[in-house]
C-alpha cells in the first residue's frame, strides 16, 4: 500500500510537517484542552518572494441556511473525545435536527498535530459534498489511521478513506502536498479560535453563545430550548 505513494510525496509531507510548532494536547474528562495562541511557523509563498493568491477556505455546512438555530462545533480530526462525540451526541443530534432542517450545523477544523492537518486535507479533497461523509469516517476509525506505525503510513491510511469517497492517487497526492492550503487552514483555524475563545475540543457555538462537550439528552434539551419546542 505505502509504495503508491511517491519518494517526492514523502519528501514534501515531511517538510511541510516541519514548518510547524505543535502544541500536544492535555486530556480531561470530557474535552481535549490546549492553549492558545497555536503558533505556526511556516511562512507564505510571498514570504519567499513567490507571489501567490492565498486559497479560500471553505466553509463546511449542514441542514438548512433558514434554520432558526445554528452550531458551530470546533473539532480536531485527533482528539478521542471528539471521535466519541460524533458516535454517541452527532448521529442522533444529525438524524433529529440537522436532516430535519432545525438547524445549521457547521463543522471547523482545530489542530493539533500535522496528523490533524493532513486529515484534513484529505477531508476537504473532495469538496464539502463528500466532506462531511469522509470525516465520519476519520472520526469513527480514528483508533486505526491516528495510531499508525509511520508517518507514511497514517497517510496511507487517510488515502485509504479518500479513495473510499472516489479520490484516485493524483488528486490525494495534490492535495497533501498543497503547502499554500495547509497554510491558509492553519490561519484560518487561529483567526476563528481565538475570536470565538476556543480552549478545548470539541466545544460548540450554538447562536453565538459557547457550551462545552455535552450528552446528546443535554444538546437536545438546549436546542428544543432555543427553537422554542
Amino acid at each position: 500500500m505505502l509504495r503508491r505513494f511517491s519518494p517526492f510525496l514523502a519528501v514534501v509531507i515531511v517538510t511541510l510537517a516541519a514548518g510547524y510548532w505543535m502544541v500536544q494536547p492535555a486530556p480531561s474528562s470530557k474535552t481535549t484542552e490546549f492553549e492558545l495562541p497555536f503558533a505556526a511557523n511556516a511562512q507564505s509563498s510571498s514570504a519567499s518572494g513567490v507571489e501567490t493568491s492565498i486559497p479560500v477556505i471553505t466553509e463546511m455546512v449542514l441542514g438548512s441556511e433558514d434554520a432558526l438555530v445554528t452550531v458551530i462545533e470546533y473539532a480536531s480530526f485527533t482528539c478521542s473525545h471528539c471521535a466519541k462525540f460524533h458516535q454517541d451526541v452527532y448521529r442522533p443530534l444529525k438524524k433529529n435536527y440537522i436532516d430535519t432542517n432545525k438547524i445549521k450545523f457547521v463543522f471547523r477544523e482545530v489542530f493539533f498535530d500535522k496528523y490533524g492537518m493532513w486529515a484534513s486535507l484529505v477531508a476537504r479533497c473532495a469538496g464539502p459534498e463528500k466532506f462531511f461523509g469522509i470525516a465520519d469516517i476519520m472520526l469513527k476509525t480514528q483508533n486505526t489511521w491516528a495510531r499508525a506505525e509511520s508517518d507514511l503510513a497514517i497517510v496511507g491510511e487517510l488515502s485509504k478513506i479518500g479513495r473510499l469517497a472516489g479520490l484516485d492517487k493524483e488528486q490525494l497526492q495534490s492535495c497533501l502536498a498543497d503547502g499554500d492550503k495547509l497554510r491558509a487552514l492553519v490561519g484560518w483555524y487561529k483567526e476563528n479560535a481565538v475570536r470565538d475563545q476556543i480552549k478545548s475540543t470539541p466545544s460548540f457555538i450554538i447562536d453565538e453563545e459557547p457550551y462545552a462537550n455535552m450528552s446528546y439528552e443535554e444538546f437536545s434539551k438546549l436546542l428544543d430550548e432555543k427553537l422554542g419546542s
